[in-house]
This record gives structure tokens, C-alpha cells and sequence, in this order.
């Protein structure tokens, strides 16, 4: 997520546009007029952006044999209009810049940010344009590409660029370790951010992890191993953010680009889960209530989805009062939807953060906040990514300044889930003195929060098993009334074939009042505070 400017500056000086050049577009002709300067290839590319349905469209142009560099320039011609820009080869994705105002460029080893480098092969290569906002009509576009041979390429040497490698565990032992899953590099268009400046800001804030999270490119890997080698104390998580003009996804733990472009050449979102899932990586969808139209251009979540294709819920983008107060609800009840339907769903919390902690905007927080736990056998890309599928996270809204939450059962969890006929739960909070908790129970919160006396604190309550199906529990700690630390769900289900003692009458119940019934008759009869 980022609020989106209302238009572009010029990537490339230009003139005026002749009268005949605008004859063209109002046709919706193609100009495509190679020149030589310098023995370089310049190929002017101009045109009305097509009408319909479809979100990109694609501009081609060839490459003769014996280029090893590619510069692909755009003009923004309209104040109202916004236009995305990517490259392809005939073998597929070269780069997503999205919103990039500089020139894009890719060589043999090197590639500007965002750019994949590789072979440049002769041939009909693609500019990819995404239609991100459309107001004056016809819309126009109008790109240069450059073509130039060895003795003109531009780039220098980026020895730093690496194929990723695994750095195994930073650290062992099962805890809960912090992170922040919503993280952009300077390889997002639309941030600025190196890895060592995240590095720096995470570790200040308290974090063992961050995700990086760039839109719809993974070029930020080739610069990770460096930089892990340079901060063997926070560890890298390789991800993606998933962008499309319909909604934004965390592709967690994944290391190859996905096409992001739903509807396009019979792309679905479908496609793009088996893609992330192949890859051993989760699919996690971002801010689903951010709904602020062309501030935010595509970022509250509107395609169709299965719930199986679904890992886990950012239910926290940020941290701001506006998030707060705003979003959080609405993200709360869509999280909540999945695990209500049957589909063990984690909550997580991300920063978004696209300036490492310099943002001043209204809606900017800095890495950390939140911060989201989790639940690991070790500090390894692997470990976090399998505590996430557990479901084994808490998402602290205010960083580490907010209580620390854990919600566990006597009869131990498998993953995120106890098998008794009556499960024993116990809520720890550490941190939270003087402060509130509620227990949420199958998506109903109670009407009045119990008080927080004493740091520790523990809060034990019984859990009868539903006689078919599950029952879910989850804890919100409150300050100044106000959430500020929530639990994902444990579920509590009756083992196979029944035994344990029978349900309370209405346990596969909802309603508040009989769950506020519940909790007044363990608060008296069974429920022990006490500090420890």
C-alpha cells in the first residue's frame, strides 16, 4: 500500500506533440519510428491506451541481434491519468516498475531497480502497461525505448548481485520471534529504501525479522545474501506483494514473480496461489479494508477467492490512529469470515512501511509497528513460514510497547488446535498491567473487558468441545480502550469418536449472550487470576 500521486513527472524531456503525431493517437495508430544516434536504436512508441475491461495491454517492439542494453522511457500526458509500466522478453518477465518516474534499463548483469537482468535476445520484446487510473479519455501513451550495443551501455558494474541463498538459522530454540511481514525496498517503485536502512530501523524497534515485500518483483533477492552477511542478527524473509488494481497479497517466502495481472492473457488469481503454494510460499492478503480509492489504488480487497487459497490475514496495516480507528474493525470481521467458515486463517500485522521509519504521511508507521510474533522451533525462513501455517501468531498494533499475549491449553496444541472433550485454556499477558482483555469466542466479543491486575498475567477459563465441528478462542488486549495486541484463533474440537466430558448445552452457539454467560459462570466458579 502507498497513496498514489495524482500524476507522474516526465521521465524524458519532450516537445510539443506534433499535429500529426495527435492525428495518430486519435486514431489509436502506433507510431514506431527507429532512428540512430550515436549508434544507438531509438524506437518512439505512441498511442491511445485501449478501451475495455483489461487492467494491461502491451506495446511490442523488436531487438536486433548484438544489443546489451535496453532503456525504456515514458511521458505522463495527462495530469488525471496513471499509467504502470513493465518489461518483458519473449521468454517472459523482465521487470515491474509500476510507478517508476525514471527510465527503466536492463543489460546482460545489470539492471536498473526493479529490472531483471539477463540475456538480451533479438527478437519482440513487450512493454507492459497497466491502466492504475483513467480519467481523461482517450488516454494516451507515449514511451522511447533505447537500444544500444556494448560501446554505449550505461550501467555500471553491480557486483553485488547474487542469485538468493537460503541463510539457514540466524537462531535456535522454539519462541516466540518478532517480525514484520509488510516491508518495501527501494526495488518498489514507490519506495526508496535500501536493505541496510530496513536492517538498521528493524533492529532499533526490536525486531528478529523482516518480509520484504516489493510490488510484483523480486529483484530485491539478488541483493540479499550481501546484505544478510551484513546484518547476521535480523533476518531476510524473501516475499512479494502481490499488486493488482483489485486488491494487494503477500506472497510469503516466495522467490519467483507471479503474474499479478488478473484477467490479462487468462491470468487468474487461482493461478497465481498455485504459483505462490508450488514455491512453498503462503498467500496472505494485505489492508482487505483500505478502501480509499485513488489514494490507494487498488488496495482494499475485491477478487473472488477461495478460502482454501488463503494463509493468513493482515489484519494491521500500520499503526496510526486513523488505521486504528478506521480499518481495523472491518479487516477483523474479514479475517474472521475464513475462520468462521472452517478455514484456520493466521492474523498478521505489517508496517507497510516504504521510507524505513522516515514516512510523515497519514497513514505511514515504521517497520515494527506492528510488530507480529511468532511462534518458531528457530530464526529460519523456513521455521517462521511453518509457525505462520500453525497459526501460532500474536500481532502487537503498537510494536514493542504493546503487552505481549500468549493463549495456550493444558492439554497441549497441535498447531493451533486442542482435541479434549473440555480444553483448559490459559491467556498470559505480559506487559499489560493496568490495561483490559476480552476472549473471543467464535467471532463474539464480549460486551464488558476483564481488568488486568497484576504483570504477569494469567486468566485460565474452560473450553468444552462443540459436540461436531470447532469452537474458536482468541484474546484482544486493550489500553485507554483501545485494542492494542490480538491472539490468531485456537480451536478447540472434540477428539475423534467423542470422550472428555459432554459440551455445555448451546457450546456450538454465537450469541453474545450465551457466551457472556459462559465466561461470567468460569469467572466465578473455575477461573483463577494470579500473578507469577
Amino acid at each position: 500500500m502507498s497513496a498514489r500521486p495524482p500524476a507522474r513527472r516526465p521521465s524524458i524531456p519532450h516537445p510539443s506533440l506534433p499535429v500529426m503525431a495527435l492525428a495518430c493517437w486519435l486514431t489509436g495508430l502506433t507510431l514506431a519510428l527507429p532512428t540512430t544516434a550515436h549508434a544507438q536504436i531509438v524506437i518512439d512508441l505512441d498511442g491511445v491506451v485501449p478501451a475495455g475491461d483489461e487492467t494491461h495491454f502491451f506495446v511490442p517492439f523488436e531487438v536486433p541481434p548484438g544489443i546489451v542494453e535496453i532503456e525504456v522511457s515514458h511521458m505522463a500526458l495527462s495530469p488525471d491519468n496513471i499509467l504502470d509500466f513493465g518489461l518483458e522478453d519473449a521468454d517472459g518477465f523482465r521487470g515491474w516498475g509500476g510507478g517508476n518516474a525514471e527510465p527503466a534499463v536492463v543489460g546482460v548483469d545489470r539492471a536498473s531497480r526493479s529490472y531483471v537482468p539477463g540475456p538480451i535476445a533479438a527478437g519482440t520484446w513487450r512493454v507492459v502497461v497497466g491502466k492504475a487510473k483513467l480519467v481523461e479519455l482517450p488516454a494516451l501513451y507515449q514511451l522511447r525505448v533505447t537500444l544500444r550495443t556494448a560501446a554505449e551501455a550505461t550501467l555500471p558494474a553491480q557486483p553485488e548481485r547474487a542469485p538468493y541463498v537460503d541463510p539457514g538459522a540466524l537462531a535456535t530454540g522454539r519462541r516466540y520471534y518478532a517480525g514484520d511481514f509488510h516491508v518495501h525496498s527501494r526495488e518498489s517503485g514507490d519506495a526508496h529504501p535500501t536493505l541496510d536502512e530496513i536492517a538498521t530501523v528493524a533492529r532499533a524497534n526490536g525486531l528478529d525479522f523482516v518480509v520484504i515485500t516489493d510490488h510484483n518483483t523480486h529483484t530485491g533477492l539478488d541483493y540479499m545474501n550481501a546484505a544478510q552477511a551484513r546484518h547476521p542478527d535480523l533476518l531476510f524473509v524473501p516475499g512479494v506483494e502481490f499488486t493488482t488494481y483489485a486488491g494487494h497479497a503477500n506472497g510469503i517466502g516466495a522467490t519467483r514473480w507471479v503474474d499479478h495481472r488478473v484477467g490479462v492473457e487468462g491470468a487468474t488469481i487461482a493461478d497465481a496461489v498455485a504459483a505462490y503454494d508450488e514455491q512453498g510460499a503462503l498467500f496472505s492478503i494485505n489492508h482487505p479494508a483500505l478502501s480509499l480509492g485513488n489514494l490507494c489504488i487498488g488496495c482494499a480487497w475485491n477478487h473472488p477467492i477461495d478460502d482454501s487459497a488463503v494463509d493468513a490475514v493482515e489484519i494491521m496495516t500500520g499503526a496510526t490512529s486513523i488505521a486504528r480507528t478506521a480499518f481495523l474493525g472491518a479487516s477483523l470481521a474479514f479475517w474472521d469470515g475464513f475462520c468462521a467458515r472452517g478455514r484456520h486463517v493466521a492474523a498478521l500485522g505489517g508496517s507497510d512501511d516504504h521510507r524505513a521509519g522516515e514516512g510523515t504521511g497519514t497513514l505511514d508507521s515504521p517497520i515494527g509497528s506492528p510488530t507480529t510474533m511468532v511462534e518458531a522451533d528457530e530464526l529460519s525462513v523456513a521455521a517462521i513460514l511453518e509457525g505462520v501455517r500453525q497459526g501460532r501468531t500474536v500481532v502487537r498494533i503498537t510494536g514493542s510497547a504493546a503487552p505481549m499475549v500468549t493463549l495456550t491449553a493444558r492439554e497441549g496444541l497441535v498447531g493451533d488446535t486442542a482435541t479434549a472433550g473440555r480444553a483448559h485454556l490459559v491467556v498470559r499477558i505480559d506487559g499489560g498491567l493496568g490495561g483490559a482483555f476480552h476472549v473471543v469466542r467464535n467471532g463474539v466479543t464480549p460486551e464488558e473487558p476483564l481488568p488486568i491486575d497484576a504483570d504477569p498475567f494469567t486468566y485460565e477459563l474452560e473450553a468444552p468441545a462443540p459436540d461436531e465441528g470447532e469452537d474458536r478462542y482468541r484474546v484482544e488486549v486493550l489500553e485507554g480502550g483501545k485494542t492494542v495486541t490480538i491472539t490468531s484463533y485456537v480451536y478447540v474440537r472434540r477428539p475423534v469418536g467423542g470422550g472428555g466430558c459432554a459440551s455445555a448445552p448451546g457450546g456450538t452457539g454465537g450469541a453474545a449472550l450465551v457466551w457472556a454467560g459462559l465466561l461470567l459462570a468460569v469467572g466465578l466458579a473455575r477461573g483463577r487470576r494470579r500473578a507469577r
